[in-house]
């Protein structure tokens, strides 16, 4: 037995997944906390059982690329681009207020004007996993809550894009900066490119072929995971993310007969993912650096899972948003995001950032990732609400 091994990884993966999310049902607590929990314990900071991170960070990627495939497949083009056009200036205004608040607060903490910068910029988004992962999919009054969630998200996910290719760029030599502006650019021109030629090669190739052998279910499902990884992997080469292709891939499939069928399909397998994605996250967590700036990481905390479920309120009320829904859709993207992770690791290994600053960052998004979680499955309606009241599929 190969303690290195993938395989011996997934047996304690999986197996203390199993063990943790017994106890948690048993406690009717979220899920989602054991596996976060699982991933501290047995991660480099804790007993370090599983330290080979990086290659399971890419395993678990593919769990959120199907999660917004299958989000692609539950939405109609036309609902899609009424949702864009109304949740653009609330995703504008939001992460404009989020990186000022943010990096404001890093500043009175004492960090420097460059670390301050890049902290604001990771707080400004909020999670795909959390926001959407924990929303009802089967009741016809959150359709449009869900809608409007994966607007906002999409947007912040061309952001986060724009972010860090700026990073990558202000990293490296100047020959490369010199393309910035090129490297920016292109995910603005190639989007529009991606969209037009996923319909086409829907409507004239997969179509067809799954009309063709639509009673052939392996067929279906192969083609279904060809389909999102293949156009997740051009959207990448586009100089897009691969979980917008993705989203792509599944609302170009979602006016297919056979969409419905593809997503039930998928989703143990996306969940399959997922596990290993919340577990990457909080093995994540460097344990050993955290007391130095514990007292920031509080602070910072305290200030996201307050601020942006009261600056979303306000700004979704501003676009004739419900209260109640408001309110809702504030507190489930009440969190920093994965993406927040990503961009603190690539500033560090840019040396654009502190290594004080990037275990500010981890700590704050790990820690708002879970007391959202506990907030969203004890007040609202999710799968895996602690109330029979509100539980919900």
């Amino acid at each position: 037995m190969d303690p290195q091994s993938v395989t011996f990884s997934f047996f304690l993966i999986f197996t203390g997944a199993a063990v943790l999310a017994t106890i948690a049902l048993y406690t009717r607590q979220p899920l989602i906390i054991a596996y976060v929990l699982l991933g501290i314990g047995m991660g480099p900071s804790g007993l370090a059982w599983v330290v080979d991170l990086g290659l399971l960070a890419d395993i678990a990627h593919i769990g959120i690329i199907f999660l917004l495939f299958l989000l692609g497949l539950d939405m109609q083009p036309s609902a899609l681009l009424a949702t864009l056009k109304k949740s653009t200036p609330v995703a504008v205004i939001s992460s404009i207020l989020f990186f000022l608040g943010a990096s404001l607060m890093a500043s009175a903490l004492g960090f420097s004007a460059q670390d301050s910068a890049i902290i604001g910029a990771a707080m400004m988004f909020s999670s795909t996993i959390i926001g959407i992962k924990l929303l009802p999919t089967t009741i016809l009054h959150h359709k449009h809550m869900g809608e409007m969630m994966v607007g906002l998200l999409l947007l912040q996910d061309i952001l986060a894009i724009i972010v860090l290719i700026a990073l990558t760029s202000l990293g490296s030599d100047q020959a490369v900066q010199s393309n910035l502006i090129e490297r920016v650019l292109a995910p603005v021109i190639g989007l529009p490119l991606l969209v037009v030629a996923c319909y086409g090669a829907v409507h004239w190739i997969l179509q067809p072929l799954l009309a063709k052998f639509d009673r052939f279910q392996e067929y279906l499902f192969l083609v279904a995971i060809g389909w999102c990884l293949g156009i997740a992997e051009v959207a990448t080469a586009m100089g897009l993310s691969a979980e917008i292709g993705a989203f792509i891939a599944g609302v170009t499939v979602a006016t297919s007969p056979i969409a419905q069928y593809i997503a039930i399909s998928l989703k143990p397998l996306r969940d399959f993912f997922l596990i290993l994605f919340f577990f990457s996250v909080g093995a994540r967590l460097e344990l050993t650096a955290l007391p130095q700036v514990a007292f920031a990481v509080i602070t910072m905390t305290i200030a996201v899972l307050i601020f942006k479920p009261v600056v979303y309120r306000l700004l979704l009320r501003q676009v004739s948003e419900r209260r109640e829904l408001a309110w809702s859709m504030g507190f489930r993207l009440g969190q920093a995001s994965e993406f927040s992770l990503l961009i603190g690791y690539v500033a560090l290994s840019h040396n654009l950032l502190s290594a004080s600053g990037a275990v500010l960052i981890q700590a704050v998004t790990i820690l708002t990732l879970l007391v959202s979680s506990y907030i969203v499955v004890l007040n609202f309606p999710t799968p895996i609400a602690v109330s029979d009241r509100l539980r919900r599929d």
